[in-house]
């Protein structure tokens, strides 16, 4: 899998120019559905992906859902974090926000 491949490419004027689009995250709104946890010591988004979604790829649903993840995977200790779980709605409104761009 690429890291490229959902995102679209931008031929320029240059054919050896690639340029891609940047990946527009939504916001996840507050559902009743949602799990909260509080953190405990060296608690890591990716491996709370993993719990919860069975695949640690999803890290960046728990980040965004909770304004984490600017430069480390790490969260710090006794901090309450919302898990949202209908994850099928989570690929719904990232279609939704890139087309809204």
């Amino acid at each position: 899998m690429n890291r490229y491949d959902s995102t679209n490419q931008i031929t320029g004027s240059n054919s050896f120019t690639k340029k891609y689009e940047t990946v527009t995250y939504p916001e996840f709104s507050r559902k009743e559905s949602d799990i909260y946890i509080i953190s405990r010591k060296l608690e890591r988004l990716d491996l709370l992906a993993e719990r919860y979604y069975d695949d640690s790829r999803y890290w960046w649903v728990i980040a965004r859902a909770n304004n984490l993840g600017k430069g480390t995977l790490t969260i710090p200790a006794g901090r309450q974090i919302r898990i949202p779980q209908s994850i099928t709605d989570v690929y719904g409104e990232l279609r939704t926000a890139r087309e809204e761009r």
